[in-house]
């Protein structure tokens, strides 16, 4: 973080800088560097790497199934073919506890990547999270908000976790009555953070996957009538479009961490 107020040079850093990050998918090392420079961290969620889309040997799935298993799940989910998807799932998980497999996977990431996390750091769920986990891991350093307001810097800040119901049945999928009232309940602010995109086609297409993720109707209305400063996101890992003006609102896809292990910067 960045130095304190007795610090040398500190009357020219009355700036206040925030790194954001999202879709972090277990890149603890660069997770562990994102603070550097910053005042706070914000992550958008998706800590947890269950399956790599770009190198199938990475994530709980290739360490309980191999690889050849995880080439084939990526190849049905990238055909679109999810019921196929789910009948070689049910297969693979055939005699096995899944849910204490994946669990135990999972604490081990979340206990690894939350000691990663620099204090303060204000962070929010993915749709491949399982919140019931975080306040086990979740330092005094750490913030944890969903549907939630909090002031960093004399800007407030509103964060929005989870994500809507998909073929894909991740763990922290809800539904759009629900999502819409935690968009209600955080109200107006100056930056809305949330793991999801609004439901603009250029900001949901992935060119990677070759499909439309979910994004919420009710977050692109929210924008549209409280016209916040920034809308900041992720999930979507290649957006046709990383950028674009909703309005009077700057809209950011910054669910790139995984891969570049860069944050984004927000300075005023």
């Amino acid at each position: 973080m960045r130095a304190g107020p007795n610090s040398p040079g500190a009357a020219a850093e009355r700036r206040t800088r925030i790194h954001v990050v999202s879709d972090v998918h277990g890149n603890t090392e660069a997770l562990a560097r994102a603070g550097q420079g910053a005042d706070a961290l914000v992550c958008l969620g998706d800590l947890v790497l269950f399956l790599d889309y770009a190198d199938h040997s990475r994530g709980i799935f290739p360490q309980l199934f191999g690889v050849e298993n995880a080439d084939r799940i990526v190849a049905l989910r990238t055909e679109r073919r999810f019921e196929e998807a789910r009948d070689f799932g049910r297969e693979l998980w055939a005699g096995m506890d899944r849910n204490s497999a994946i669990v135990a996977a999972v604490r081990k990431q979340y206990a690894e990547m939350f000691a990663a996390l620099p204090t303060p750091t204000y962070a929010t769920y993915g749709n491949v999270d399982i919140p019931g986990l975080w306040p086990e891991y979740a330092g005094p350093g750490t913030t944890v908000l969903d549907g939630e307001r909090v002031e960093i810097g004399g800007r407030v800040f509103g964060f929005v976790g989870g994500g809507l119901r998909t073929p894909m049945r991740t763990p922290y999928e809800i539904s759009d009555e629900e999502y819409a009232a935690k968009i209600e309940a955080v109200g107006e602010v100056d930056v809305l953070c949330t793991h999801i995109p609004p439901d603009v086609p250029e900001l949901t297409y992935d060119t990677v996957a070759r499909r439309f993720e979910r994004g919420s109707g009710a977050l692109l209305a929210a924008i549209r009538r409280t016209r916040p400063r920034y809308s900041l996101f992720g999930h979507v890992h290649q957006p046709l479009v990383r950028r674009m003006r909703i309005g009077a609102t700057e809209c950011v896809n910054v669910g790139h961490f995984a891969s570049t292990g860069t944050p984004w910067a927000l300075e005023w």
